[in-house]
């Protein structure tokens, strides 16, 4: 499966500079959070696949005006095609707004899904923010979640995909780093790859 993965940068290229041939034979859209919801649905029709999302700290119009046809799978599983997916919003808290958690509510929202994923593991992980030290920042707004870790490692996923670091990146592999058998990918703009 062909999946394009977003976050917190709009790129040119999926917007007002649309390249279609960039995108060819997409079939999932992941969006790993603080995008507009316009943004959201414009790529959806413009790249005709089914596009899941979870909430990053900057998504408050969400409720009001969700992305149209777009499906939200914040804290939540869902099977697309011979995939499973969980996807996790919000960031660490640091000023009180919504989609900020602290990290023991973090934990508690993961160890509501255990028994979900016992069932059914997850291929893909799909959050806003990172794991504590990958890819993450020391300012209290861009430091990961500690609780990542362990949901990694008792569920293995292949890929774990996040947003809310925002970088650019010479070369696809500076977005890449494994923890076992998974990748953890920063998704900041987009980002293409097969599972």
């Amino acid at each position: 499966m062909k999946i394009l993965a977003l976050s917190d940068i709009e790129v040119p290229e999926l917007g007002e500079n649309f390249a279609p041939d960039l995108f060819n034979g997409i079939d999932l859209i992941l969006s790993c959070g603080d995008l507009p919801p316009e943004y959201l649905t414009l790529v959806r029709e413009r790249v005709n696949a089914p596009l899941y999302y979870v909430l990053g700290n900057h998504d408050i119009r969400y409720r009001q005006t969700p992305p149209v046809g777009c499906m939200n799978l914040s804290f939540t599983t869902a099977r697309v095609g011979n995939l499973n997916l969980l996807g996790l919003s919000g960031s660490r808290w640091y000023n009180g707004g919504k989609h900020q958690y602290h990290e023991a509510q973090m934990r508690y929202q993961l160890l509501k899904l255990y028994f979900t994923l016992w069932r059914q593991p997850a291929d893909i992980i799909f959050a806003h923010a990172p794991p504590r030290h990958v890819h993450d920042a020391e300012d209290r707004c861009h430091r990961g979640f500690r609780s990542f870790h362990p949901l990694i490692n008792r569920f293995c996923p292949s890929f774990f995909l996040h947003g809310h670091i925002h970088a650019n990146f010479r070369h696809d592999t500076e977005r890449i780093t494994r923890i076992n058998n998974t990748q953890i990918i920063n998704c900041c703009g987009s980002y293409v790859f097969e599972c």
